[in-house]
């Protein structure tokens, strides 16, 4: 049985359909990406399936054997099921450690959460200095890898991700998607939205392609690398 399974789902924005009929499956431990041009819908389906937006009647969400697809953000969250969303979405008036000890805020394990604030600055050891400092002060990149943090200090096993690389410089992109895939080592499966499809397929094990709210094209990511189409449409080859 997939961890995740997603069936025939439609989302609409008043008149506008964002997705129509998206189907989609994530194993336990596998890295799955979205890739597709601006509008394709991959946003909106991390939203659906996190239950930030509701889905049209007869679409179905199913999460870790349970249908999932009318409950609220924070209940999927307790059952596992973390979102690290688009635009970072961090406390910017709280101070980088208020930030992370909101993402355990359904948790009673003191000793547990104290060991994950370690974990956490482990992965990414410039959070441990700024620990203090107020989140809005931090760089883009500083942001972006709270905002993971924060998401992973819920023990989700599944993590979504939408865009992590926005915006960031070349080597905080390197560096993020490195510590993702040392998460996803440690067990923690990921559903990956990037606009940088070189390394979202170099780092994903399946990805699928969205084009105007529909899925086109799946496949390993390294199948996905040498298609000729997604290389002209999405790598400028």
């Amino acid at each position: 049985m997939p961890l995740l399974s997603v069936e025939n789902l439609f989302v609409s924005y008043g008149a506008i359909e964002a997705l129509r009929g998206v189907s989609l499956t994530l194993e336990q431990g596998e890295v799955v990406a979205l890739i597709g041009g601006n509008g394709a819908g991959k946003t909106t389906t991390l939203r659906a399936v996190s239950g930030m937006v509701r889905a049209a009647k007869g679409s179905k969400v199913t999460f870790d054997g349970r249908e999932v697809g009318r409950s609220r953000p924070n209940d999927l969250l307790a059952r596992g099921m973390s979102h690290a969303p688009e635009g970072r979405g961090i406390f910017l008036n709280l101070s980088v450690r208020e930030n992370l000890e909101l993402g355990a805020y359904l948790r009673r394990d003191r000793d547990g959460i104290a060991a994950d604030l370690e974990a956490m600055f482990a992965l990414f050891p410039v959070l441990r200095e700024r620990q203090r400092q107020l989140s809005g002060t931090l760089s883009g990149g500083e942001q972006q890898m709270l905002c993971i943090s924060r998401a992973l200090m819920s023990r989700p096993r599944l993590l979504l991700l939408d865009e992590p690389s926005l915006g960031l410089a070349p080597q905080v992109t390197q560096k993020i998607f490195q510590t993702l895939a040392d998460v996803n080592k440690r067990g923690v499966s990921l559903l990956l939205v990037e606009q940088n499809a070189q390394l979202a397929l170099s780092l994903a094990h399946r990805a699928y392609v969205l084009e105007s709210g529909q899925m086109v094209m799946t496949g390993t990511g390294r199948e996905l690398l040498a298609s000729p189409e997604v290389r002209k449409a999405y790598l400028g080859e």
